[in-house]
């Protein structure tokens, strides 16, 4: 595994990752209790991999097979803007209807909550589901806004100038977790 940079320490490997993950499959197969109208929606971009592969989990465990969506909230973000001053988007792919669905929403850091209000808009003009749960990988703390996760692969306690960046392989070839300072 690569390292991230100097000043940086690591958090979770590569089996912690997987740990994480299987745990929250198995808290979500508790909760949702194989409900044949289960979705998974990845924030885009690193919630996009996390879904699949919590979808791929449950699809073991519970030998369901959840379709998975993703969910780009770029037009919907109030708190972080492209430098040529237009906000970055890309496309939404959800091949189902919402309605009547209970939702996993999912994404890789739980900061404070700007993308979750984002999400919850995107969603909401899509459709209307049953019910939303929201898994995240590293919850981080510093909340602005009243969201908590539903299902955590792990509370990292931060300081403001702290960053958490994750890592997967499928976005950036390698899985880990690390803690940087920001300059």
């Amino acid at each position: 595994m690569a390292a991230e940079g100097s000043g940086s320490a690591l958090l979770m490997k590569e089996r912690e990752v997987e740990l994480a993950l299987r745990r929250m499959a198995s808290e979500i197969i508790e909760k949702c209790a194989g409900d044949p109208d289960l979705a998974v929606i990845g924030v885009r971009t690193r919630g996009e991999p996390l879904a699949r592969r919590l979808a791929g989990m449950l699809g073991e465990m519970e030998t369901i097979d959840p379709p998975v969506g993703i969910l780009d909230i770029g037009v919907h973000r109030d708190d972080v803007d492209h430098p040529s001053g237009q906000k970055i988007f890309g496309p939404t792919e959800i091949e189902f209807d919402l309605a009547e669905r209970q939702i996993v929403l999912v994404d890789d850091v739980f900061f404070t909550g700007r993308t979750v209000r984002a999400a919850l808009d995107a969603l909401t003009e899509i459709g209307r589901p049953r019910r939303v749960w929201l898994a995240i990988l590293i919850d981080r703390g510093h909340r602005e806004l009243p969201f908590r996760p539903d299902f955590v692969g792990k509370n990292v306690p931060t300081a403001p100038a702290e960053r958490v960046n994750v890592r997967l392989r499928e976005v950036d070839g390698e899985d880990g977790v690390w803690l940087t300072r920001n300059a």
